[in-house]
């Protein structure tokens, strides 16, 4: 459940009652004006109605620039809720500007973000070069790939280009920095290529795929549903560190052909991760408030889906043309 705190003028309250009682809130309070004549109310609503009833006040309060919206999380409530109640909770979406405050700030390119995509590359690269699963699985553990990918297909969802483009470019970013730093470790490193870690990512094929996808639908259920994000992160990262950092070890060692398959795997794990947020989100109903921002985004929304779906094809040809002349 969630505590909506409601601050406009004395002359809402009538109309935050209705928008409570329509939305079947579990509470509403009206407080004492302050020294403005603002009137704070409080709305304890659960979470499969959150986003609902946001959405209908920011409607009606939206030519009060005055007023405010604030939502609390409930960590306790009593007595306790039923057990229908309960499932309710544990398959409501969270709202709307709770995921885009998630993943904005995960989407960042800043300092922070470079110096953990290049110690993340370095842990990794070691240990594909040292055949160690256990260092590979160490380096997605701070491997901060997944924030960017989320927010693409969130921006995507919404119809925020400011928001696609910045994590486009903190995508980018962030891939190009690992395949230059495994690049100068793969000039600087002299080892043998026969790690099975290593070669094992300049081989794409269907499990690549799935493997992708599956990743990035786990990733977008779980930021859409408020669970820990930290396990499918990893899942992520799996999809896109390892074959960069293979990709640039390859270029240092001047293999062109197996850096080659590297970058194919990058390529179609970028995709499928991608597309498969998109259709999470889409599957999810996360749209815009407004109906112009809805017809925008689903315009969006469809165009993007069916370049990526096009591009998946392409490069899954690419891999069966590859298998075949192999």
């Amino acid at each position: 459940m969630k505590l909506i705190e409601v601050i406009a003028d004395e002359g809402s309250v009538k109309t935050v009652e209705t928008i409570a009682r329509k939305h079947k809130a579990r509470d509403f309070r009206t407080g004492l004006k302050d020294k403005d004549d603002l009137q704070p109310m409080r709305l304890v609503v659960t979470d499969d109605k959150v986003q609902e009833v946001l959405d209908a006040l920011q409607g009606v309060l939206g030519a009060q620039s005055y007023a405010k919206l604030l939502v609390y999380p409930i960590d306790i409530s009593l007595p306790k809720q039923t057990e229908e109640q309960q499932e309710k909770e544990a398959k409501a979406t969270q709202a709307r500007e709770s995921l885009y405050k998630d993943v904005q700030k995960n989407a960042r390119l800043d300092i922070n973000y470079l110096v953990l995509v290049v110690l993340s590359t370095i842990v990794a690269a070691i240990g594909l070069i040292e055949n160690n699963v256990a260092v590979v699985i160490g380096a997605m553990v701070i491997a901060p790939l997944l924030g960017p990918n989320l927010a693409f297909g969130l921006g995507t969802a919404l119809g925020d280009l400011a928001l696609m483009k910045n994590s486009l470019k903190t995508l980018f970013a962030g891939v190009l920095l690992a395949v230059a730093v495994s690049t100068i470790l793969g000039i600087l490193w002299p080892f043998p290529l026969t790690s099975p870690e290593l070669l094992s990512r300049t081989d794409a094929g269907l499990d690549s795929i799935a493997l992708a996808f599956a990743s990035g639908a786990a990733a977008a259920l779980s930021l859409s549903t408020g669970l820990p994000s930290v396990l499918v992160g990893v899942m992520v990262a799996v999809a896109l560190l390892p074959p960069a950092a293979t990709f640039g070890l390859m270029l240092g060692h001047a293999e062109v052909d197996l850096a080659m398959g590297a970058a194919l795997l990058l390529a179609v794990n970028v995709v499928c991760v991608n597309l498969a947020c998109k259709l999470v989100f889409l599957i999810k109903g996360i749209r815009p408030r407004t109906w112009w921002e809805k017809e925008k985004a689903s315009k969006a929304m469809r165009r993007y889906i069916f370049v990526w779906v096009v591009t998946l094809v392409l490069l899954a040809i690419v891999i069966y043309v590859r298998t075949v002349s192999l």
